[in-house]
């Protein structure tokens, strides 16, 4: 996540209907049809988790961490579909890091996810850091993402790009920060994202993604699938 231009308190969280909404943005951490679908049909599924597992990578980076929704539903993908010794390498930039007890009213919706949902508010550390979860490392990076994403120096696999609506939160798509995604992602990555918006299609480009559109999850018609696109070699240097 990244700050808005005015300084305020952090997300401000509330509660409809059960569903966690951020006051800062005014929008819900998670679809309100059901956040663990669009999970797994936006960023599972998006970017192809099971493919990665068959050719052993392993390093997916997540812009917005939330509730965690979308780590605890890729872990228990992985624990289910993976071989025992591929672990999953999963780093998570956040400015405003939700309390233990938040992410586990936010998770606790889902049955399916009780195992980890209860594995991560067990390790959770707000102030970031790695942590062990499982078959799985979880690095929280917490401070604006303008700033900590250029700085980060691995590269990601997969990119999950969930945070807040483009119209609520347009620092998080700004084409610096998708530049920085683009260099910090390996030549064969794959981003999903849910918004189509017209900037965030531009700003992916721009970062050298080649983008497919797909059906998006519930009332959202269309989502982004995006491939990082291979760089031709440089030409070797003249002599004379």
């Amino acid at each position: 996540m990244t700050a808005p231009d005015a300084q305020g308190p952090q997300h401000g969280l509330r509660w409809e209907n059960g569903v966690p909404v951020s006051g800062q943005f005014d929008d819900p951490f998670y679809s309100r049809e059901n956040g663990l679908e669009e999970t797994r049909h936006v960023f599972i599924e998006g970017c192809r988790v099971a493919a990665m597992i068959e050719t052993s990578r392993s390093t997916v980076a997540e812009l917005g961490f939330g509730t965690g929704l979308n780590f605890c539903a890729t872990l228990a993908f992985w624990q289910h579909h993976a071989s025992p010794d591929l672990r999953l390498d999963y780093t998570a930039f956040e400015l405003y890091p939700m309390q233990a007890d938040e992410i586990d009213r936010a998770l606790a919706v889902w049955p399916e996810l009780d195992a980890q949902r209860a594995a991560l508010v067990a390790a959770w550390r707000p102030e970031g850091g790695a942590i062990e979860i499982g078959p799985a490392r979880l690095t929280l990076v917490t401070g604006d993402a303008r700033e900590t994403v250029p700085a980060w120096n691995s590269k990601a696999d997969a990119w999950y790009l969930d945070g807040f609506a483009p119209s609520r939160n347009p620092q998080m798509w700004e084409p610096a920060l998708l530049a920085a995604i683009g260099r910090a992602s390996t030549p064969d990555a794959i981003a999903a994202t849910y918004s189509v918006a017209g900037a965030v299609r531009r700003g992916l480009e721009a970062a050298g993604f080649t983008l497919e559109r797909l059906p998006g999850y519930g009332r959202k018609r269309e989502m982004l699938r995006a491939f990082k696109t291979p760089q031709d070699p440089a030409p070797p240097a003249s002599h004379r």
